[in-house]
């Protein structure tokens, strides 16, 4: 496509003129493809807060995904019993179901940046290092670190920068944090 005549004048007089300044004009880079993952809330009752806090850490590890509370790609809800758990129906969409029961144990915040992880692609690592996010509650209840470590973090950019969404199949992930002891109970 040719510019006219003029155009083609003044954006040469405008690099003449940034030339003589010492403006050096440089060539914009792409953008990387960011991913909004939505969530919501408002059925999270007394861990929305962590849900929010979670979404920040997860924004601040990471550089292809914004959370943010726009919409429902992800759910996060709360029980009484029955262990916290992740369902990825795909890459970013899903649903966090937090036990209040074991947020009494466990970090409440690890255990919503962990959950999340999975909706973000991670899976399980039961290594019990608390470095690990994805160690889970294998890292035991003093272990209160809810942030990625790098290789977490480079994992969920890395997926998200070549997702195709949709493209998965649904996962669920249990077991994460070990149920909470009944009266008597050995361990």
């Amino acid at each position: 496509m040719r510019m006219p005549k003029l155009s083609r004048i003044l954006a040469t007089l405008a690099a003449a003129t940034m030339a003589s300044l010492g403006v050096v004009a440089a060539e914009a880079s792409p953008a990387l493809a960011i991913t909004n993952v939505c969530y919501n809330t408002s059925q999270a009752g007394p861990f929305a807060g962590y849900a929010n806090q979670a979404a920040s850490i997860w924004n601040a590890y990471t550089n292809n995904i914004n959370m943010s509370q726009c919409g429902t790609n992800l759910m996060i809800y709360y029980t009484y019993g029955g262990g916290s758990y992740a369902v990825r129906y795909s890459l970013g969409n899903g649903y966090v179901v937090i036990d209040y029961y074991q947020a009494q144990q466990y970090s409440p915040l690890r255990i919503m940046t962990h959950e999340i992880g999975h909706i973000l692609g991670l899976a399980d690592n039961y290594n019990g290092n608390c470095a690990l996010l994805m160690s889970g509650g294998s890292a035991g209840t003093a272990c209160t670190n809810p942030y990625p470590h790098y290789t977490e973090a480079a994992a969920v950019d890395s997926w998200f920068r070549s997702a195709s969404p949709g493209a998965e199949s649904a996962r669920v992930f249990s077991d994460s944090w070990p149920a909470a002891a009944t009266v008597g109970a050995q361990r």
